[in-house]
């Protein structure tokens, strides 16, 4: 582990205290004056920045998330540890200030879908899926780091067989103030903010209801956000309504493209980005996070912008492959990639805290681009700038219009407090689109502030990071290993006594949860095996399939063969499949091609070219039946699939035109109990 030492360059050049000489033979660049000053009274309180992990996107150009931390869990280490410190760690890396979590609704959210503390209205277990580890994990590294939790969907015991979560209100409002409480009892962990429905309608009954079912379990500390998904209708709603007024601590909006609305002000409200960026993690997508970082604030007066989504942990042909601040998605090689939206967070997170305040600036630069200065109000002084052009901070959503950046001088005159300030520490970042050598994350010169005057000459895409602290960090681990494909002969038997998590390794759930499960009656095969839990459709976020199904591997594998032990728990229609290059997953799933070999507890075989079983390539008989063990094999080379039950060929010769490559997966007919083992695959 290392941290950058001061650069000492000729970008210091840029940096003086007076306006400077001209320089001969180029055209005076544009100049203009800005002050600072607290004299008046401050801006509104800063509540920092943070990101996702979980569900994600919906829209129309838009989809869910894998559980977007799924492989993280699955580094070795140091690895792992290394990644959570770029994440969280303070003065370290993107030092980030909240993490908002995921409260697993056994659904798809946009990547894969999340289990929930209770798939069923009498089970109860706070140990499922990786986001308490995840949140123990921030903790530890930041113990002052803010957590939100905001479910994507619920279990369908909740709706009482409607896709709908208000219609028993009470029921809901228990089902989330249990995982409030069990963060508490069994992970030490203090949930800071709630959220109601991720980018749904909301409710105000049950807003109100959900208040005060946390208040009568003593968590008056816990604030609501809502809505989480536009200004409106939640912003006019609670002026119209004092009761829904008094409930909602915190607005927040999704995507708002840096702008906010009259009614949103007016309610007097924390305003919050509390889904934003998703955007892919390259410079580009590093120019869009400097962009609205600033004018999330300077335009809409959001006083928090939370990262869609925290770390790139999931399959990459899954939807919004690489929208993560850095990306982490080779446990199997232990390769990680400390993207450039890691740095360009650090340019706010290390030198701000929650609950210092914004100044009552502007915060437009003539010449383009924007700065925004915060204080502690103990006399520390944060000043971040940033001259993004448009066509290199384009985010996903929404379209961004026209407007045109250019070098300028700034000069910046500091009053009232800051008047005394003689000194302030640089960091500095350049994105360059033309080398592709970007310069990232800089400490240069300190500039010397004179009678509370300095200068800066600013060129387009930069970002400065201008401060009283001297607490600033660019700290690095050695490089990880190389990056190297999911391996082509990969095996696991389950056999594991005690896991860390619940779920198998690199296996990615897109419909149903697939868990660990101890099988106290077998008498010694499986006893531990593989189980799909989920025995009723979830109240959705997207259009989840009418199957379960978990993908594993890699997306371009052509020849593989894939073989399982099942065990069908279902009578009569109960069925499963196992199968390869299948093509989708995500809010996309319901359309996923593949090949599928089906076997049913009626005693029937199919093979399908869709998980939807549509399109059926072959079927007949198999004489497989419910509860008992039996294993499968698919292979598939080239133009041909064959199939073989309890190593015996149960068909053969069957033509595959599409799709030419694809995951392997595995999972069941409907929402049903059904168990796997020995899970075994060798692919090209």
């Amino acid at each position: 582990m290392g941290c950058a030492a001061l650069l000492w360059g000729t970008i210091l050049l840029g940096c003086s205290c007076g306006p400077g000489p001209p320089r001969v033979g180029a055209a005076p660049l544009l100049a203009a004056t800005y002050v600072l000053d607290d004299a008046d009274g401050l801006g509104r309180e800063f509540d920092g920045i943070g990101a996702v992990s979980g569900g994600g996107v919906s829209g129309s150009s838009s989809a869910a998330v894998l559980a977007t931390s799924r492989l993280l869990v699955n580094y070795q280490e140091p690895y792992r540890s290394q990644i959570l410190d770029y994440l969280f760690k303070p003065n370290f890396g993107a030092s980030l200030h909240i993490l908002k979590v995921e409260i697993g609704g056994d659904a798809q959210s946009t990547d894969g879908t999340e289990p929930s503390h209770m798939h069923y209205e009498n089970d109860e277990n706070y140990f499922r899926g990786y986001e308490w580890w995840l949140m123990k994990e921030a903790k530890k590294r930041n113990p002052k780091i803010k957590l939100i939790g905001l479910p994507w969907a619920f279990p369908g015991w909740i709706g009482k067989g409607e896709n709908w979560p208000y219609d028993y209100p009470d029921i809901t409002a228990y089902y989330i103030v249990s995982w409030i409480l069990g963060a508490k009892q069994y992970h030490d962990l203090d949930i800071d903010y709630i959220g109601i429905w991720n980018e749904r309608a909301f409710s105000s009954k049950y807003i109100k209801l959900l208040r005060y079912t946390l208040d009568k379990h003593g968590l008056e500390q816990v604030r609501i956000i809502a809505s989480d998904r536009l200004w409106e209708p939640i912003s006019f709603v609670m002026l119209i309504d004092s009761e829904l007024h008094g409930v909602v601590d915190v607005i927040g909006a999704h995507y708002p493209g840096t702008k906010t609305v009259q009614n949103a002000v007016l309610t007097g409200k924390k305003l919050w980005s509390s889904e934003d960026y998703s955007t892919f993690n390259n410079d580009v997508g590093a120019g869009c996070w400097a962009r609205i970082l600033n004018q999330n604030y300077v335009n809409g007066n959001m006083t928090a912008t939370i990262a869609w989504n925290l770390v790139a942990s999931y399959y990459e042909q899954l939807p919004f492959g690489r929208c993560g601040l850095m990306t982490a998605q080779e446990p199997w090689s232990g390769h990680y990639k400390v993207e450039s939206p890691i740095w360009i967070t650090a340019h706010t997170t290390q030198f701000t805290q929650p609950g210092w305040s914004y100044l009552q600036v502007d915060g437009h630069l003539e010449g383009g681009g924007s700065f925004v200065a915060l204080t502690d109000g103990l006399g520390n002084l944060t000043i971040i700038i940033e001259t993004m052009s448009h066509n290199h901070s384009k985010c996903i959503r929404p379209p961004l219009p026209n407007f045109s950046v250019i070098p300028q001088r700034a000069t910046f005159y500091l009053r009232g407090s800051f008047y005394m300030v003689e000194t302030l520490q640089v960091w500095h970042s350049r994105l360059d689109f033309e080398s592709g050598k970007s310069s990232l994350f800089q400490q240069l010169n300190p500039v010397k502030v004179w009678r509370g005057r300095f200068s800066l000459a600013l060129n387009v895409d930069e970002v400065y990071t201008l401060t009283t602290l001297n607490t600033g960090r660019k700290c690095s681990y050695p490089e990880p290993p190389p990056p190297q494909p999911f391996p082509s002969s990969y095996k696991d038997d389950f056999n594991i006594r005690n896991p860390p998590f619940s779920e198998a390794p690199n296996f990615a759930d897109q419909t149903g949860v697939f868990e660990y499960f101890v099988n106290a009656s077998d008498p010694g095969d499986h006893v531990f095996t593989l189980r799909q839990v989920v025995v009723q459709r979830p109240i959705t976020w997207v259009s989840d399939a009418d199957q379960t199904i978990s993908v594993i591997g890699n997306f371009k594998w052509v020849n593989l063969t894939v073989t399982c032990d099942i065990y069908i728990e279902k009578p009569r229609d109960g069925g499963v499949f196992i199968a390869g290059r299948v093509d989708n997953g995500g809010i996309y799933v319901r359309r996923t091609k593949g090949v599928f070999f089906w076997v049913f507890a009626d005693g029937t075989y199919r093979v399908t070219g869709d998980l939807a079983g549509e399109e059926i390539l072959m079927k007949g008989l198999s004489g497989v039946r419910d509860n008992a063990w039996h294993t499968l094999t698919l292979n598939i080379q080239g133009n041909s699939a064959s199939g073989l039950l309890n190593g015996y060929p149960l068909w053969e010769n069957v033509t595959i035109s599409k799709p030419k490559n694809g995951w392997a997966a595995l999972g069941t007919r409907s929402f049903e109990f059904a168990q796997f083992d020995n899970f075994h695959v060798e692919a090209s």
